[in-house]
């Protein structure tokens, strides 16, 4: 499907729906199981592109998986931070939690590895994991460009257990070495910067502490304690928080509610408060047994705000679609890190309101977009499963919408589509 022409939908529609196991969740599962002692039965796992390459590269390394993708199971027999094969190639396509976490892993194995990705990989950021690696000993030779992927791994020096982090273009780097830290000894991140912690990280570390390993933090360093691992016999994976709100955002703008099932307020997942700015333009938020229920103002008109999103910024162009049906402009600060992620994703939303004869003001960290007619266009999707997905929701209240490349929401969501199209 090279397009995908969004119909409108029947207003007051109630939608209940569910979404896939979460991304973020899945991938720490993975690579905390495959560090564990023995056997974990990880449940309502995510099949998808990313989640696909990260089983392909664990299986390469020669862990044992059982994968039952109708039952959403993986079963993962760990090896307490042994990796099986040494002097092998894995690839990581597109995915930047794999490709973050196994190079990690890998260069704290001591071992000798090659990981290669995909063109749209190799562009983004991942200079500060190399360069705390660099400092925790391991030695890497770069076959493209400096601090970038493709890689090649080429052991580990012994004695080093201190890095130091920053953190402000993302947090996937300390995830990493949190979760890869119980193959050292013991290990201590010091994170500079203004920015410490993050929602993402706080799922690290929770994640963790449930796998059997806590964290200390004393507001500037991380430390993992001395003789640290995991084990865990079976570890349910939440619904995908971020894959939620998309239903949220539809039952926002066409007046009707929409509940996903099994997404509730206790959620590990920092998305959660999306529900939070919908309350702030106007949406009645209750809890359900089901799960949360988002139903649209009662006034039939959704508020302009102002969010600084810098926590929850997969939705800032979830909340960059609604801004279009607002009564006032949306702005939307605090996330100049999203210019480093699939695509240059403030860049995605500027150019796609302007397809869409709306105006939008952009800043190197901010944008702020003000509501108006739209006109017939074909969105770009740049290779970026949430600037799909998130544009979506303007062709469903309004006419003439098409998405190119629809399909590059297998990142992370495989069939976002078929549903959409069971709401006709």
């Amino acid at each position: 499907m090279n397009k995908y022409k969004v119909k409108i939908l029947e207003r007051n529609k109630k939608i209940e729906v569910d979404v896939p196991g979460s991304k973020s969740i899945t991938n720490r599962a993975l690579l905390m199981a495959s560090l564990s002692k023995g056997r974990t039965v990880l449940k309502n796992v995510l099949f998808s592109d990313d989640s696909r390459y990260f089983l392909q590269a664990l299986e390469d390394l020669g862990f044992e998986i059982e994968v039952n993708e109708p039952d959403k199971t993986v079963i993962v027999f760990g090896t307490g931070g042994i990796i099986p094969r040494d002097n092998v190639v894995i690839y990581t396509g597109s995915a930047g939690t794999a490709s973050r976490f196994l190079t990690a892993m890998l260069g704290l194995s001591g071992g000798s590895y090659t990981v290669n990705a995909s063109e749209q990989m190799k562009k983004r950021p991942m200079k500060p994991l190399f360069q705390a690696l660099e400092q925790l000993g391991v030695q890497f030779e770069y076959l493209e460009r400096e601090y970038f992927l493709p890689v090649k791994i080429l052991g580990k020096k012994e004695g080093k257990q201190k890095a130091v982090l920053d953190i402000e273009t993302s947090s996937q780097p300390l995830s990493a070495l949190l979760m890869t830290g119980p193959m050292l000894p013991e290990l201590e991140i010091c994170v500079t910067g203004k920015k410490k912690t993050g929602s993402y990280v706080d799922i690290t570390r929770r994640m963790m502490s449930a796998f059997g390993c806590t964290t200390d933090f004393d507001g500037v360093s991380y430390f993992i304690r001395k003789g640290s691992s995991y084990q865990k016999e079976e570890y349910q994976i939440e619904p995908d928080v971020s894959a939620a709100c998309y239903f949220y955002g539809i039952a926002a703008l066409t007046g009707g509610s929409a509940i996903v099932r099994n997404v509730h307020t206790d959620t590990l997942q920092g998305d959660i408060q999306f529900t939070k700015v919908l309350e702030k333009m106007g949406c009645d938020v209750e809890e359900t047994g089901q799960g949360i229920q988002i139903s649209a103002p009662k006034s039939g008109v959704l508020h302009g705000v102002t969010v600084d999103m810098n926590h929850f910024s997969d939705q800032a162009l979830t909340l960059a679609a609604l801004a279009v049906f607002a009564d006032a402009p949306v702005k939307i600060t605090n996330i100049g890190h999203i210019r480093l992620q699939e695509c240059d994703r403030i860049q995605a939303i500027s150019e796609n309101m302007k397809r869409l004869g709306i105006r939008c003001d952009e800043g190197s960290s901010e944008i702020t977009i003000y509501p108006g007619n739209t006109k017939t266009a074909e969105i770009e999707t740049y290779e970026d499963h949430r600037v799909a997905m998130a544009f979506t929701l303007v062709g469903l209240g309004r006419k003439g919408i098409t998405i190119l490349n629809p399909m590059c929401c297998k990142k992370t969501f495989e069939n976002y589509y078929e549903i959409i199209e069971s709401l006709y």
